[in-house]
């Protein structure tokens, strides 16, 4: 589902959607009750971190797509005010996956020159509004690339001798890049999107034939998608000690 923000570059607003409807499903238990961007991450809903991140950014007025247990999202947020940003919201009855919950979304980004996605489960320091200057005037869209996280440590050794030389803690492999779930869009987007399906099968590979999409890499930041209880856990321990999401 998306959220959608404004954020001011000189004379530019920027306006962006998070998609924040799934159900979570590997996150069951948690996910029964809750919906997944409200799971906790130390003291604040993984939602609650994306705002203050974005807020970061001069982003302040959000509107939230929201689809499973939607109430729940408006009975924390509100309107906003406690976070410091304006919020609205953008229901979707039925799943409508994520392009079509983008679409949903139409009314609220038409009308832009621009605007921001960011999924829902994505938790990251990364400076989204490169994501502007990189797409230009030729792309209708520009998505965040991080190198591919290794989820398990890897042994270096010496492939003459097999001499083990050192151990590598879970690394970047910079030689893959992954689909960050950043993304800058121009409104033609709107017009690739299905009414209902997801769009990283549909919309993304549909631009990147007419050559409309864009990659804006990002080598040093901290990424993290939160997919299973071990990322909550793995989470609660890093993004409450990132200055971005430090208040201020």
């Amino acid at each position: 589902m998306a959220k959608i923000i404004v954020c001011f570059r000189g004379d530019l607003s920027v306006r962006a959607a998070i998609l924040a409807g799934g159900y979570g499903k590997r996150l069951r238990p948690l996910t029964e009750t809750l919906p997944k961007s409200l799971l906790p991450i130390g003291d604040k809903g993984i939602i609650e971190w994306q705002i203050r991140w974005l807020r970061r950014y001069g982003i302040s007025e959000l509107v939230i797509c929201a689809g499973y247990l939607k109430e729940k999202l408006v009975e924390r947020l509100e309107d906003g005010s406690r976070y410091g940003v304006k919020i609205k919201y953008a229901f979707e009855e039925n799943p409508l996956g994520t392009g079509g919950a983008l679409k949903n979304a139409r009314k609220l980004l038409e009308d832009e020159d621009f605007f921001l996605l960011v999924n829902g489960d994505v938790l990251t320091d990364l400076n989204p509004l490169k994501l502007v200057d990189a797409m230009g005037k030729n792309f209708i869209a520009a998505i965040a690339l991080v190198p591919l996280p290794s989820p398990y440590g890897i042994v270096r050794f010496d492939p003459e001798t097999w001499e083990i030389t050192s151990f590598v803690e879970k690394p970047k492999i910079r030689d893959y890049w992954i689909n960050a779930g950043v993304y800058a869009m121009k409104p033609e987007i709107f017009d690739y999107l299905p009414d209902e399906g997801n769009m990283e099968r549909i919309t993304l590979p549909a631009l990147a034939e007419r050559g409309l999409l864009r990659a804006c890499p990002y080598e040093n930041c901290t990424w993290l998608s939160i997919d299973s209880h071990k990322d909550l856990e793995e989470a609660s321990k890093i993004i409450p000690r990132l200055e971005i999401f430090k208040e201020y």
